[in-house]
């Protein structure tokens, strides 16, 4: 009897420690998962050292206060689109020149735009914030007047939740996806398997619940060898999605495509949705309001 107690006992111990293990594992992830989701660099970008001198900087303020670093430089004429760029959760927009610069090489306009907490930013992101910083980016070009014919939003893996949201809200030419998620608990539910995570994430950015509301033409593109947003997010994306789409799949990337010929696909698309007849350039800049209680 006393050798089973003791066994017992050893067991309830062992039983213990991984309980109270697992329930720490989950605590912190759960406390630090904005640590893990955003990555910003924090230093202010520099545009001559990015190599983007026909940019220029601009301030974009958002209804809660902040004054954001974007840079912008616009079409070189009317035919050409420009791109409201949304980029993903690392670095800042000085390590996106690279993607950015085939697009103004062949004359459309670039809105690179940069978080808050990201670049020098005040601010910390999060889901919200990030959707006030979208909205401030389509007032900055709705000050310059530019026409919602030929404005392209372009979201780069964590920035496609913003792009769909703002797609949602208002009229657009176009819509780019770059390594896009369905929401950010169903990716942090593949990744962390071993904890309930889809049902401990703040930020959901839910794309899926919100892309078949978008009736602007979609491109979506994708690496085949993704590891940080697996492929079949983005093809379920983009079945849920309304036609006109297009999916390009990238058999040899990961998740950085621009080694694969992506700016190609997406200069294709760009000439294939700007200007097109029947979308007059006076029409409202702004869809009717959603219902707020709709929104995050």
């Amino acid at each position: 009897m006393t050798r089973r107690y003791t066994m017992a006992i050893r067991v309830l111990r062992y039983l213990t420690a991984a309980v109270v293990g697992y329930a720490l594992l989950t605590g912190g992830l759960f406390l630090g998962q904005r640590r893990l989701l955003y990555l910003p660099d924090r230093t202010p970008p520099d545009l001559a050292l990015a190599g983007l001198d026909d940019m220029e900087p601009a301030g974009l303020a958002t209804d809660d206060g902040l004054s954001l670093l974007a840079w912008y430089a616009p079409a070189r004429d009317t035919n050409k689109a420009t791109l409201v760029y949304f980029h993903g959760n690392a670095g800042h927009i000085g390590h996106r020149a690279g993607k950015v610069r085939p697009y103004l090489d062949a004359g459309h306009g670039v809105l690179l735009v940069s978080w808050r907490g990201y670049g020098g930013n005040d601010g910390s992101p999060t889901e919200d914030g990030l959707y006030r910083d979208g909205r401030a980016a389509f007032a900055f070009l709705d000050r310059l007047g530019v026409a919602p014919a030929t404005t392209i939003v372009y979201g780069e893996s964590l920035g496609s939740g913003v792009a769909v949201q703002m797609a949602r809200e208002r009229r657009v030419a176009g819509v780019v996806l770059e390594s896009p998620y369905t929401s950010i608990p169903s990716v942090a539910a593949h990744h962390y398997w071993y904890i309930p995570a889809a049902w401990l994430v703040r930020d959901k950015f839910d794309s899926l619940s919100r892309i078949g509301e978008i009736d602007a033409p979609l491109l979506v593109i994708h690496g085949e060898l993704d590891r940080v947003v697996p492929v079949e997010f983005g093809r379920e994306l983009f079945a849920a999605a309304r036609e006109p789409k297009t999916w390009r799949g990238f058999a040899q990337a990961g998740h950085d495509l621009y080694e694969f010929g992506a700016a190609d696909a997406v200069l294709a698309f760009l000439s294939g949705v700007t200007g097109r007849p029947g979308e007059p350039d006076n029409a409202p800049d702004i869809a009717p309001e959603p219902d707020p209680a709709a929104l995050p």
